[in-house]
């Protein structure tokens, strides 16, 4: 295996788990000694990037553990790796003394280690193994602080619903098998044969689209905001919800092969993006609505997936992932400063903190998909190639970039209003808050807050030729300049009607209203379909087992202790009866024959003389 390539993998991997390990023992250690592993990491990811090496090892008979980086997988594994070290040097100012910085910082190691698994694997099987190492650190990480109940059933609800998506790669990997593809490669899924083909399609979108949140999975995202905000800012931006997006990015050949799951995908996720974004707009929740906007977000990332658009899909990737871990740092300073993430207690927030303010409206600005910067051109390309796959496609994305543009906006409205006269009355609702930023958090901050401004140039003419070429992606289609000018010009309209009326009521249904606060009741809609079912299958079978199955057991058992009971009577009664009656009788007899036993001779004399008499007769009597 190349040394890079390992290091690449290795070394969050085990420096996470020595870490996580290691518990509260080395607290003052840990911060500093994740962020160096974290810039390690980037360094050996740009290192990969560059040197493109590939490595596979036997894992079963006739099928590999295979790693390569290529193209995609290149801007992904740097991506990743600058996201993490971005969130471990924030996090780094973000916890007390007295909680246990070793297994965060060890759980966030391992968690960006197995997403540099999942992009780097070449075979289902490895990428599987990663997808449930992620799976399993993001519960992890989401209940961090399980002390607390709600945080607690946030993670379960978050890894079982991703978790029933995830049997999709399962079923994929059995269809594959059954369908020829026996080395497992992610190149060779499209060379199945019907109809396993349909079916290993239809597993890994299930899979993906659990994964990355989106409909009908969404609401597992709401959950995982109880998690802590560094733990926000990299699960929705370059991991966890970005590696169901990369899936179907990488399986774009899969996607044709079938006909129906390229459609069906571009579908998905531009209903995604629309409605997740209007469930955004409805938010009064800071983490709610970036929780939102992901799901929308990636939804556009799902839309070029499923319209053949790997280079848009890739740009839109990169840019979000930025764009997304800064505003979450934001919040999270913001959180931790004033203890609340409500937006109309967070008014003048921006102003009260400018460092913080400025690189959360800069972040926010490009949310909206506002040009120059980054998003815009990067939604351009993805909706440039909707447009392939019909017109009502397109009018759908472009009217969830304009979604957007609105809820971005308002949480700017918010944060950088004037302060109002008190205040303190709205802080602390969350948490205490400290009412100072940790020194740690500039730097990271600018440094993502610089990175979604300007990667919007992976969009522009000729850095999308080179990322295209580097993709595999020649053919893709560039937005036309009317395109530009139509997306540029309904983002800043929607802009400015939501900055006209961030601070007043919008005038829809309350139903609506209510509806889109509560994520479209998804989870209700879950817990009532799925949940509820499950439990009353599993009640009645459990009943049916301690009624039916252990209730004839039980009456086996009792059928036996009373045919041991009869047996036993029967033995006592009859068996032994009889042979006490036999053991009487001899007694008897014995008592008798003990009769004649005189020890007087004249006696035995006259006994022999009756008994010869006896013998006489008989013989008379007989003859």
């Amino acid at each position: 295996m190349s040394a890079v390539l390992w290091l690449l993998i290795a070394l969050p991997l085990g420096a996470g788990a020595v870490l996580a390990l290691a518990g509260p023992r080395r607290n003052r250690l840990v911060p500093a000694a994740g962020a160096a592993v974290a810039a390690v990491v980037l360094g050996a990811a740009i290192a990969a990037a560059v040197t493109r090496p590939a490595a596979s090892a036997p894992l079963f008979a006739g099928m590999e553990a295979g790693l390569a980086v290529d193209g995609l997988s290149a801007v992904m594994v740097v991506t990743v790796a600058a996201v993490t070290l971005a969130v471990l040097v924030f996090a780094t100012g973000e916890f007390t003394a007295d909680e246990n910085r070793g297994r965060f910082f060890g759980l966030m190691l391992l968690f960006a280690g197995a997403m540099l698994v999942t992009v780097t694997a070449t075979t289902l099987p490895l990428l599987l193994m990663a997808w449930e190492v992620m799976g399993a650190a993001s519960w992890a990480l989401i209940g961090y602080r399980w002390r607390r109940p709600e945080r607690a059933e946030a993670a379960d609800v978050a890894f079982l619903t991703t978790r029933a998506a995830d049997l999709g790669l399962y079923l994929a990997a059995g269809a594959a098998v059954a369908g020829g593809v026996g080395s497992l490669r992610l190149d060779a899924l499209p060379t199945a044969a019907s109809p396993w083909l349909h079916v290993a399609t239809a597993g890994i979108v299930v899979a993906a689209l659990g994964k990355s949140a989106q409909l009908p999975f969404s609401f597992w995202l709401s959950r995982a905001m109880q998690g802590p905000s560094p733990v926000s800012a990299l699960l929705h931006s370059a991991t966890m919800v970005a590696a169901g997006a990369y899936l179907l990015l990488r399986l774009v050949p899969l996607l044709d092969a079938t006909r129906w799951a390229g459609p069906a995908v571009a579908w998905a996720g531009a209903v995604t993006a629309l409605a997740l974004g209007l469930v955004a707009v409805a938010q009064t929740d800071l983490k709610q609505l970036l929780a939102a906007s992901t799901s929308a977000q990636i939804g556009f990332m799902v839309l070029a997936a499923g319209s053949g658009g790997v280079a848009g899909g890739t740009t839109q990737l990169v840019a979000h992932a930025a764009t997304k871990s800064g505003l979450f740092l934001a919040a999270g300073a913001w959180l931790t400063a004033l203890g609340t993430r409500q937006l109309p207690a967070l008014r003048g927030a921006a102003r009260r903190y400018r460092p913080v303010g400025a690189a959360f409206t800069v972040g926010a600005l490009t949310l909206a998909g506002l040009p120059p910067l980054a998003l815009w051109a990067a939604k351009d390309e993805v909706l440039a190639a909707a447009r392939t796959g019909g017109t009502a496609l397109y009018a759908v994305g472009l009217a969830a970039a304009a979604v957007a543009a609105v809820y971005s906006v308002k949480a700017v409205r918010y944060v950088t209003r004037p302060l109002p006269e008190t205040p303190q009355a709205g802080y602390d609702t969350e948490q205490r808050g400290t009412r100072r930023v940790a020194r740690t958090a500039s730097v990271p901050l600018f440094a993502l807050t610089l990175a979604a401004a300007v990667l919007g140039v992976l969009a522009l003419p000729g850095p999308a030729s080179w990322l295209k070429r580097l993709v595999g992606a020649r053919g893709e289609p560039f937005p036309a300049p009317w395109e530009l000018g139509l997306s540029a010009g309904v983002a800043f309209a929607a802009a400015g009607l939501a900055w006209r009326c961030a601070s007043g009521p919008v005038p829809v249904p309350r139903a609506a209203a209510r509806a889109a606060h509560g994520w479209l009741y998804l989870e209700q809609a879950a817990r009532t379909v799925v949940a509820r079912p499950v439990l009353g299958l599993a009640r009645t079978l459990a009943a049916f087992d301690d009624r039916v199955v252990d209730g004839a057991v039980r009456r086996t058992a009792r059928g036996g202790l009373a045919t041991a009971r009869l047996a036993r009577r029967l033995d006592d009664g009859v068996v032994d009866g009889a042979v006490r009656a036999v053991a009487a009788s001899l007694r008897r007899l014995g008592r008798w024959a003990r009769r004649p036993q005189t020890g007087l001779l004249h006696q035995y004399y006259a006994q022999a003389a009756v008994g010869f008499l006896v013998l006489v007769l008989i013989v008379l009597l007989v003859r």
